[in-house]
C-alpha cells in the first residue's frame, strides 16, 4: 500500500496499544445483551466519542452484525475539523489503526465518484477526522478480513444529503453494510439533552426520516452526524421489510457523574424483519 492515513487519535479517543485495545473492545462486546434478535442488518448509526463515554454504546451497534457476512463496510462521518462543499471518498489505499491497517475498496469507492460533482476523490476531511478511526477498531475485532469505503461530509445541507442518499445504493449488496457515525446533542444539562435526544430516537425507530430532516434543519434536535443518517435512512428506504431500531443510549454524564453538560449517544440499526 502506497497511501495509508495513520492513526490521529490513537491514545487519545482510544487505547494505543494492540493488547489493550483489543482488551477494552472484547469488554464492551462482552456486556451487550438484547432483548431481541437483530436480524440482516444492512445500516448502523454508532458514535465516535472518546470509548470512555461512548464505547459501550457503540458496541450495542456493532455486535449486531453478522460478521460471516460482511465483506465491506462504508462508513459515512461528518467534518469536525474542515468545511468543505460536497462529499470526499478518501482517494488512498488504507487507514491504519493499532490493529493493522483496514484497505480501502478501490472499485467501490471510485464507483461513488465517478463522473460525479457533489462525491468526488479525495482527502478533504479525512487527515484530522476521528469519526471514521475511531470506528475501525470495533470492526477489526468483529470481522476477519475486510475493506471498507470511507466517506467525509463537509456539508451536511440538502443538496448533498440527498447527493450522497442517490448514489449509496450504487455499491450496496448482501456482503456490503453502511455505517454511519455521529454523536448527538452537545453540552446541555442531562434532562435537555434527553428531550432534544428523543426526537432523534423517535425519528428513527419510526423511520421517519423526513420528520427527522427538519428536526434538524430547525434546530429541535442535533447530531453532528444527522445528515449523514438522513442519506443513510433514505438510501436503505426501498429494501424490503425494513426497519430501524435504537439498540443503546446513554450520554457522558452516565461516566463522568456530571449532568450540566453532556454528549448524547445512541446506536440504531437498520435492519430487514
Amino acid at each position: 500500500m502506497n497511501t495509508v492515513r495513520p492513526p490521529a487519535v490513537a491514545g487519545m479517543f482510544y487505547p494505543d496499544k494492540y493488547k489493550t485495545l483489543e482488551k477494552v473492545i472484547g469488554e464492551y462486546y462482552s456486556r451487550v445483551s438484547f432483548s431481541r434478535p437483530v436480524d440482516n442488518v444492512k445500516g448502523l448509526v454508532v458514535p465516535h466519542a472518546g470509548y470512555v463515554y461512548s464505547g459501550q454504546t457503540a458496541a450495542y451497534g456493532f455486535k449486531s452484525l453478522n460478521a460471516a457476512n460482511i465483506k465491506t463496510v462504508v462508513i459515512l462521518s461528518p467534518s469536525h475539523h474542515e468545511y468543505f462543499p460536497g462529499i470526499c471518498v478518501y482517494n488512498g489505499d488504507g487507514y491504519e489503526t493499532p490493529l493493522g491497517i483496514v484497505p480501502v475498496n478501490k472499485e467501490k469507492a471510485e464507483h461513488l465518484a465517478e463522473e460525479r460533482k457533489l462525491v468526488f476523490m479525495g482527502k478533504s476531511g479525512h487527515e484530522a477526522e476521528h469519526a471514521i478511526e475511531v470506528t475501525l477498531p470495533f470492526l477489526q475485532t468483529l470481522i476477519p478480513r475486510f475493506d471498507f469505503v470511507p466517506v467525509v461530509m463537509g456539508d451536511q445541507s440538502e443538496r448533498y444529503i440527498d447527493a450522497l442518499a442517490e448514489v449509496l445504493p450504487e455499491i450496496l449488496d448482501e456482503t456490503t453494510i453502511v455505517v454511519t457515525s455521529s454523536d448527538l446533542s452537545h453540552y446541555y444539562n442531562k434532562q435537555m439533552a434527553k428531550r432534544l435526544d428523543d426526537r432523534v430516537a423517535s425519528a428513527i425507530d419510526a423511520y421517519d426520516f423526513q420528520s427527522l430532516q427538519s428536526d434538524l434543519q430547525s434546530g429541535a434536535c442535533q447530531a453532528c452526524g444527522g445528515g449523514l443518517i438522513v442519506s443513510m435512512m433514505k438510501a436503505l428506504n426501498s429494501y424490503k421489510n425494513r426497519e430501524m431500531n435504537v439498540l443503546h443510549r446513554s450520554d457522558s454524564g452516565d461516566v463522568s457523574g456530571d449532568n450540566r453538560q453532556v454528549v448524547g449517544y445512541l446506536s440504531a440499526a437498520v435492519h430487514q424483519g
